[in-house]
């Protein structure tokens, strides 16, 4: 276990099969501050220390948040800890003489029945009398239970999209495309100013891939606006691959038009993350294809690209745009904190999660690890500001789909085969159920 410090400043319904955590917007903000300063409800001379448990080796813009509540409670001090195997043994952190105030949590542990003490001994952040500004956070990114308390709160959120070099834009007079016929006149564009490729990304299976960024989101908006098909999709039936056809055939359509050379990805990116920045900061792909957690990655890496530092540019991230009307803002919670009920320092833990759950804060957190904020100020990363102001009803999580893993899973493999001419469309529909291996 390794320990990095930094001196600073209810109840629960048995977890059950049907635990599928609802967005119920009616639970947050009950009772959200008037007012974006924060204003201290304990006494600053109060004298404690809170831990903060969770699976990052390095946790920078959470040790940042300890310096800022340190000058409301300079006597507080807050340490982060990293358990090593943290899906392993953060159950039995919780249980121990030692454990932990804060602890990260995840979507999937809500199935996993060993995970239960992770839930039965978090606290219900939604309770009015902590007056947690829950109003701040993003439609789709605040979870509830069945019974609308809150148990995690959202502190990293991912979308999927787009990487846009700017420059290279500007430099050939094309705007940044609006809806699908706007990114094929694009694309057209960029190929006839001598891009062999005008869209990049990793050739893979993965939700990091270029095809889940580029036509999943629209695939779930299909789902969405015919909730009929989603109990024959999360059966497996082979019918309902048929959902799958409009997506399949703009991928495939940008293959044979030659925006998308899955061969050529392959051969000059080798994962979903390192590689795909790398490549892109090359300063000759006009978009790169990809997730939130790669754009994540850029802001460390251009000191160590060569191409980048001596032809530095700027870049944008961006929905891709694959609606008629627009792109899908797919909301993604990548990490969760949760509070122990049973902490010796509630009062105070609960103050910092207070103080956390903020636009400012949240935005301050996301924009030192580049990760999308949960709440709809966008305006802490440049590289995210084509979000600010992105349409409500074009944004969504996965979870409001009401679709199960397996059906991401099918999808994949699906765009894959096709993308590929492992193959057609038709196939790749009726092999739905079976295409993931």
């Amino acid at each position: 276990m390794k320990i990095k410090t930094v001196r600073m400043a209810k109840r629960m319904l048995g977890l059950t099969s049907a635990v599928a955590m609802a967005f119920c917007f009616t639970a947050c903000g009950q009772k959200a501050e008037e007012s974006t300063e924060f204003k201290p409800a304990l006494s600053s001379e109060t004298s404690c220390q809170i831990k903060v448990a969770g699976n990052y080796s390095n946790f920078e813009s959470l040790e940042s948040e300890f310096e800022r509540f340190y000058e409301y409670y300079p006597n507080v001090s807050l340490n982060y800890v990293n358990l090593d195997d943290y899906n392993n043994t953060i159950t039995s952190a919780i249980m121990s003489d030692e454990a932990p105030d804060i602890y990260v949590t995840a979507t999937w542990m809500l199935e996993d029945d060993k995970m239960a003490p992770v839930f039965e001994n978090a606290e219900v952040l939604s309770d009015p009398s902590l007056n947690i500004n829950l109003d701040c956070l993003r439609k789709g990114t605040c979870w509830t239970l069945e019974n609308g308390d809150v148990v995690m709160l959202p502190i990293f959120t991912r979308t999927y999209g787009m990487l846009v070099n700017m420059d290279l834009f500007e430099m050939n007079g094309l705007e940044v495309p609006k809806n699908y016929n706007e990114l094929v006149d694009v694309c057209d564009k960029l190929k006839a100013a001598g891009y062999e490729v005008p869209i990049m990304g990793a050739n893979g299976m993965t939700v990091a891939g270029m095809y889940y960024a580029f036509a999943f989101p629209y695939f779930c908006d299909y789902v969405i606006k015919n909730p009929e098909s989603v109990e024959a999709l999360n059966s497996m039936e082979k019918s309902s691959g048929e959902m799958m056809r409009p997506a399949l055939e703009k991928i495939k359509a940008f293959v044979d038009a030659g925006y998308l050379n899955p061969g050529l990805c392959s051969e000059q990116i080798e994962d979903d993350y390192n590689a795909v920045i790398m490549r892109f900061f090359e300063g000759d792909v006009p978009i790169m294809l990809g997730s939130g957690d790669m754009v994540s990655g850029t802001q460390k890496r251009e000191s160590k690209s060569e191409a980048f530092l001596a032809n530095s540019f700027k870049y944008k991230f961006f929905i891709v745009p694959t609606g008629d009307d627009g792109g899908y803002f797919l909301d993604s919670v990548n990490l969760f904190f949760s509070v122990n009920k049973n902490s010796q320092n509630l009062d105070m833990t609960n103050e910092f999660i207070r103080f956390l759950m903020r636009e400012e804060e949240l935005g301050n957190m996301a924009a030192i690890k580049r990760l999308t904020t949960p709440t709809n100020d966008f305006s802490f990363d440049e590289v995210y500001s084509s979000l600010e102001g992105f349409p409500e009803d074009k944004t969504f999580s996965y979870q409001e789909t009401g679709l199960n893993d397996a059906v991401n899973k099918e999808f994949r493999a699906a765009a894959y085969n096709v993308a590929n001419g492992i193959m057609t469309v038709d196939e790749a529909i009726s092999g739905y159920g079976s295409l993931w291996e």
